[in-house]
């Protein structure tokens, strides 16, 4: 009796001891981080210098996998059925987590219940550029062109129901104009259909954008917030023009489907805080347009459900649709 005891606790604490040990030893193979937008966008710039810098200080193997699609919804919707084992990580931002889930009836998640926060990376702005040989100057031009002729002036985004978008969006509400909508599957497409003057203007996050401000072939007209960025410190804030309601940015961070193991989710956000305190990190994210920032995982969780409530007005209030 007493062998049988001993022999069914033995097998007991096995059992018990089973995922303490798999969790230790995690990560055991490469792990897939998910990028909802296609290459060369503002996600897929973060993700990769996030993900190689990583892979070096951690000696993990991190496997980007772009899923572009529906303002970034397919590769979220990709995150949230994968199995809850460390292996399965998303670059989420605003656009599909607390803004597509109210525009697309399709959306079935709730990033407060079926995704874990793991890691805030960073915060930007969203910018609005021209070709530099434009007729566009400023953007005190483009709303005193929309209101002579309403919906002929053009602007490419990187998808219906992003962030970006709607910055476009509230701002035209709030000025008084209607601009016509271009969306592209990713800011890559939109960029370049912008330089080519297939559209009048386009509508980015300034990391999307800034290469080619730099490089001298767009112009940035305005960035919709209430106070310049720290990458474009000439380019005027939409609050300077006198629409100070409006105050859009957007942020990226690492989530893990729902049910990710505590120690894990903790075992990231640690290394992905000390990155982001890095200086020579943090100078790239910012030499991407991108402003760094470090929160708790309960702190990003906490914004997370803040912005998805708040979200819900917004997208009512401005009136935009997805077609």
């Amino acid at each position: 009796m007493i062998k049988t005891l001993l022999t069914l606790l033995t097998a007991l604490c096995a059992v018990a001891a089973g995922p303490v040990q798999a969790q230790a030893a995690w990560p055991e193979k490469p792990i897939r981080l998910i990028v909802p937008f296609p290459p060369g966008g503002g996600t897929d710039i973060l993700s990769r210098l996030i993900g190689n810098e990583l892979s070096q200080a951690t000696k993990w193997t991190l496997v980007p996998d772009n899923r572009p699609g529906a303002g970034g919804t397919i590769g979220i919707a990709e995150a949230v059925r994968a199995a809850p084992t460390g292996y399965d990580l998303v670059m989420g931002q605003k656009d599909n987590l607390v803004v597509g889930p109210w525009l697309y009836k399709s959306v079935s998640y709730d990033p407060t219940r079926d995704l874990v926060a793991i890691a805030h990376v960073a915060y930007t702005p969203v910018v609005i550029v021209t070709r530099t040989d434009s007729r566009f100057k400023t953007m005190k031009e483009v709303i005193a062109a929309a209101r002579k002729a309403p919906d002929t002036i053009t602007y490419g985004s990187p998808g219906n129901g992003t962030t970006i978008h709607l910055a476009a969006e509230i701002l035209s509400k709030a000025a008084g104009i209607k601009l016509r909508h271009v969306p592209y599957k990713g800011s890559n497409a939109a960029m370049m259909d912008a330089l080519s003057g297939n559209v009048d203007l386009l509508v980015a996050s300034v990391p999307s954008a800034l290469a080619q401000i730099k490089a001298g072939k767009m112009r940035a007209l305005a960035v919709t917030s209430a106070k310049r960025s720290t990458s474009l410190p000439d380019v005027p804030a939409v609050a300077e023009l006198g629409y100070k309601q409006v105050d859009v940015s957007t942020w990226y961070g690492l989530f893990a489907p729902a049910k990710t193991p505590q120690a894990i989710v903790t075992r990231i956000n640690g290394e992905v805080n000390k990155l982001l305190a890095s200086p020579a990190v943090a100078k790239a994210i910012q030499e991407q347009g991108a402003e760094p920032k470090a929160m708790k995982p309960e702190q990003f969780a906490a914004l997370v459900k803040t912005e998805y409530h708040q979200w819900k007005s917004i997208v009512e209030q401005s009136g935009a649709t997805v077609e």
